[in-house]
C-alpha cells in the first residue's frame, strides 16, 4: 500500500475555499468518533482541539508561517484506518453503513498536503484487547508514504485517539487563498469557531445526539505570545428555523420539455441573532453530505454589505441538501460537476436533466421567503422593470421569470428577453427546416398538406414572441420620448437651463424631438413624428428644414419648382428678418398627393400670430408642385393662443386646440386647388394623445404604470 504524494497533488486541484484543512481535520474527527461510537457505544462525548500556532518569518513581524495541529478521541489509525489513508480514490467510509458518517473519495487529505511541506501522525488504537500506537513523519520533498513508513508501538487506553500535525505552509498557496493578509487574523480562533459553526452546522445538528456534549475547541498562539481560546459546544447550536422540502423538475435534455419526474431539494433555514452569534456573514449554500459545498449568498444578497451584515437583526444560513448534489460533488468539495448553468436543448453530447436554471427556478422563492428583508418589495422592482424596460407581469410569468433579491431592472430584463430571443431563434430555426421539407416533399401527397399545416401553426405561434420582444422595445422608447417632450415643453430639461443669458433654444429642441432638424427621411430613419399621427411615420418623404427644391418625385422629377424657397423666404421676411432662411419646421409627403405642414412655437410665442402662415405655405406648395399636392394638412403648435383673434377655428370637443378644413383656392382666380385642413394644438395635447396610443400597446402587453 502506497500514497502517492506528487501524483495525488498533480491529480486532485487545490480548494478554492481558504478553510479547507480544517474543515477536513474536523470532519475525519467527527468521521472517526462515530466509528468509536458504533464499536463502542460506551464512548459518550466527542472531544476535538485544534490548535494554531503562528510563527514570525522575519524582522519586521509582517510575514507569518503558522503550524495547525488536530487531536480528536475517535477510534484512532487502526489497519482498516490505515489501508483507506493510503488509498487515494478508497470506498473505506462508503461500506461502513454508519449513519451520518461522511461520504469518502480519499482527496480530503491530499489538500494537507497542497497547504504544507510537513505532516506528522500519532494515533492509538485498538486490536483485539490491546491498545496501539501508530507514529508517522512526512516531510519534501519524500515522494510517497508506504505502510512500513508508520512505527508501531503499545498504546495507551486513555489515549484512544489521533492527533495530526501540519506545518510548513507553502507560500504559493499563501498568495492564493490567504491574499497575503495576516494568517494570525484569517485563522484566529475567533474566526475558525465562526467559520466552523456555518460549514458544519447542518451535520452537527443532524447528528442530535450522537457525538454527546461534544466540544470543539480552538487554541490559537501568536508569535508574541498571546493566545485566544474558543469553544464550539452542543449549546451554541441553534434550532432550525425552518425546513422546506422541493421538487424540481427533470426536463427532457433534447427539447428541454418537463418530464413529469422531480429530484428532491431539503433547504434549512437557520436564523442566528447577530448579537449572540456575531457570524462574519450570512451563507446561503449548496450542500454534499451536509456540508457547504458552493456558496451561492450573492445571488440572493447582491452586494458585499448585505452578504456580511445581519438581515433584519440576523445572520441566516440557508443549506440545500440533495442526493442529486450529494452525486456530483468534485474531489475538492468545492463545487459540483456535470450540472450545466442552462440545459442546451439538442445537445447530443449531454443528457444532463436538471440545469442551476431550473433548480434556481424551484428554490428562489423559498429561499426569498427566508432571507430577503421586509422592507423589500417585489412590486417596485417590477414597476421600475415596466418602466425601464417595458417587460409586463405576463411576460415574467410567460417566461417563467421570477424576480430575485437585490437584482438590477436590466438583469430581469435581460434574462425576459434572453429567453424571448432564444424562443425566436429556435423557432424561426424550426420553421426553416419545415420549408425545407416542404421542398422536397410531393404536392400530391398527404405529407405535404401536413407540413403546410405545421409551418403555419409554428409560424403563427412564433408570432407571440417576436411581438412581445419587439413591442416591450417599442412601448419603452416611446415612453421616453413622450416624457422628454414633457420635460422640454416645460423648459425643465437639463440643457434649458441657461443662466448666461444667450438665446433660448427651446423650439429647436422641440423640433429635434420630432425629427431631426436639416435632415430629410433619406438620412434618418429612427424619427419620432409618430407623435403627431402614426400614419405620418409611414409616409414616402419627410423634410426638416431642409430645402424644397432639392425634393425629387420617384428618385427623379422634382417635386417644387426651384425657386419655391425663396418664395417662402419672403413670407418670411415679412415677418421677421432673422426668419429669412427658415422653412416649414417639418413638411411631410406622399406621392398620393398630400403633404403634411408642422410649424412649432416655442413656449410663450402666440399661435394666433401665425395662422396666415399655414395658408401661405398652402397655396406655395401646392402652386409650385405643379397641381401634384392636393390635399394639405397644417399643424401650428405651441402653448400660448388668443381665441379672440381666431376666426373661422373650431374648438375640438375634447381637449383645448382648434381646427378648419377649407377649400384651396387660387387668389387671383378662384380656380380649385385642392382642400386644407388646419390644426392649433397644444403641445399637452399631443403629449396625452402620444401617451393614450402608447395605452393601446400598454394594454396589449399587460404594462402597468407606465407613463
Amino acid at each position: 500500500m502506497t500514497l502517492d504524494i506528487r501524483g495525488s497533488i498533480k491529480n486532485t486541484k487545490l480548494s478554492s475555499n481558504p478553510y479547507v484543512v480544517f474543515e477536513e481535520l474536523i470532519s475525519n474527527a467527527i468521521d472517526s468518533f462515530l466509528i468509536r461510537k458504533h464499536l463502542d457505544a460506551s464512548a459518550e462525548d466527542m472531544h476535538v482541539e485544534i490548535d494554531v500556532e503562528f510563527k514570525c518569518e522575519d524582522l519586521l513581524g509582517v510575514k507569518e508561517d503558522m503550524t495547525v495541529s488536530c487531536t480528536d478521541n475517535g477510534c484512532g489509525l487502526g489497519d482498516d484506518q490505515l489501508k483507506a489513508f493510503l488509498t487515494k480514490d478508497t470506498s473505506y467510509k462508503d461500506d461502513l453503513s454508519i449513519s451520518g458518517i461522511g461520504s469518502c473519495k480519499g482527496a480530503g487529505r491530499i489538500q494537507f498536503f497542497h497547504h504544507f511541506s510537513s505532516l506528522a501522525i500519532t494515533s492509538t488504537f485498538k486490536r483485539g484487547e490491546k491498545f496501539l500506537k501508530r507514529e508517522m513523519k512526512y516531510s519534501e520533498p519524500t515522494k510517497q508514504i508506504d505502510a512500513e513508513n508508520f512505527e508501531l508501538s503499545s498504546g495507551n487506553k486513555n489515549e484512544v485517539g489521533t492527533s495530526i500535525s501540519l506545518d510548513g505552509f507553502k507560500e504559493a498557496v499563501r498568495g492564493r487563498i490567504a491574499q497575503w493578509q495576516p494568517l494570525s487574523n484569517l485563522f484566529s480562533a475567533s474566526a475558525l469557531k465562526k467559520q466552523m459553526l456555518i460549514a458544519f452546522l447542518q451535520r452537527l445538528v443532524s447528528l442530535d445526539r450522537r457525538l454527546g456534549n461534544f466540544e470543539i475547541s480552538f487554541v490559537t498562539c501568536h508569535w508574541n505570545n498571546s493566545e485566544q481560546r474558543e469553544l464550539l459546544t452542543r449549546s451554541d447550536l441553534p434550532a432550525i428555523t425552518a425546513k422546506r422540502e422541493v421538487k424540481v423538475e427533470e426536463r427532457d435534455p433534447n427539447t428541454g420539455n418537463g418530464l413529469g419526474t422531480y429530484k428532491d431539494f431539503t433547504l434549512y433555514h437557520y436564523q442566528l441573532n447577530a448579537s449572540e452569534y456575531g457570524l462574519p456573514r450570512n451563507a446561503i449554500a449548496f450542500c454534499a453530505k451536509s456540508s457547504p459545498v458552493k456558496d451561492i449568498t450573492q445571488r440572493y444578497l447582491r452586494t458585499r454589505t448585505q452578504q456580511n451584515n445581519p438581515v433584519d437583526g440576523y445572520h441566516h444560513i440557508v443549506l440545500i441538501e440533495s442526493d442529486y448534489l450529494d452525486q456530483r460533488v468534485n474531489e475538492q468539495r468545492d463545487d459540483f460537476e456535470n450540472i450545466p448553468l442552462e440545459l442546451a436543448t439538442g445537445d447530443l453530447f449531454s443528457g444532463e436533466k436538471l440545469s442551476y436554471a431550473t433548480i434556481y427556478d424551484a428554490i428562489d422563492p423559498v429561499i426569498q421567503e427566508m432571507v430577503v428583508p421586509a422592507d423589500w418589495n417585489k412590486d417596485v422592482v417590477l414597476r421600475d422593470v415596466t418602466d425601464q424596460f417595458g417587460i409586463s407581469e405576463a411576460m415574467l410569468q410567460d417566461t417563467s421569470t421570477r424576480i430575485v433579491y437585490g437584482e438590477t431592472p436590466q438583469a430581469v430584463a435581460e434574462r425576459v428577453l434572453k429567453k424571448y430571443q432564444e424562443r425566436v431563434v429556435d423557432e424561426t430555426a424550426a420553421i426553416f427546416n419545415l420549408k425545407e421539407e416542404i421542398i422536397k416533399a410531393e404536392p400530391h401527397s398527404e405529407e405535404f398538406r401536413t407540413l403546410i399545416n405545421d409551418l403555419s401553426w409554428k409560424y403563427t405561434s412564433s408570432l407571440k414572441n417576436f411581438d412581445m420582444a419587439n413591442l416591450s422595445q417599442l412601448i419603452v422608447r416611446r415612453a421616453a420620448i413622450v416624457q422628454i417632450l414633457d420635460l422640454a415643453c416645460d423648459k425643465k430639461l437639463a440643457v434649458q437651463n441657461i443662466d448666461d443669458g444667450s438665446r433660448r433654444k427651446d423650439e429647436q429642441i422641440i423640433h429635434n424631438i420630432f425629427f431631426p432638424m436639416r435632415k430629410d427621411s433619406s438620412e434618418v430613419d429612427d424619427h419620432d413624428i409618430w407623435l403627431l399621427s402614426e400614419e405620418y411615420h409611414y409616409y414616402d418623404y419627410i423634410a426638416s428644414d431642409v430645402p424644397l427644391a432639392d425634393i425629387t418625385w420617384d428618385g427623379a422629377q422634382k417635386l417644387f419648382e426651384s425657386d419655391i424657397d425663396d418664395e417662402i423666404k419672403k413670407i418670411l421676411d415679412k415677418r421677421n428678418s432673422e426668419n429669412g432662411g427658415k422653412r416649414p419646421d417639418i413638411a411631410i409627403f406622399s406621392k398620393e398627393g398630400s403633404a403634411i405642414i408642422i410649424e412649432f412655437k416655442a413656449p410663450g410665442i402666440h399661435l394666433d400670430d401665425h395662422v396666415g402662415d399655414l395658408a401661405e405655405y398652402s397655396h406655395l406648395l401646392s402652386a409650385k408642385s405643379g397641381g401634384k399636392l392636393k390635399k394639405i394638412y397644417g399643424y401650428l403648435i405651441g402653448d400660448t393662443v388668443n381665441p379672440l383673434r381666431l376666426s373661422g377655428w373650431t374648438p375640438f370637443p375634447l381637449g383645448s386646440g382648434y381646427f378648419r378644413s377649407d377649400a384651396l383656392l387660387d387668389p387671383k382666380t378662384r380656380f380649385p386647388l385642392g382642400e386644407t385642413y388646419f390644426e392649433i394644438l397644444y403641445f399637452s395635447d399631443v403629449i396625452e394623445r402620444a401617451r393614450k396610443r402608447i395605452g393601446i400597446y400598454r394594454e396589449k402587453l399587460q404594462l402597468k404604470d407606465l407613463h
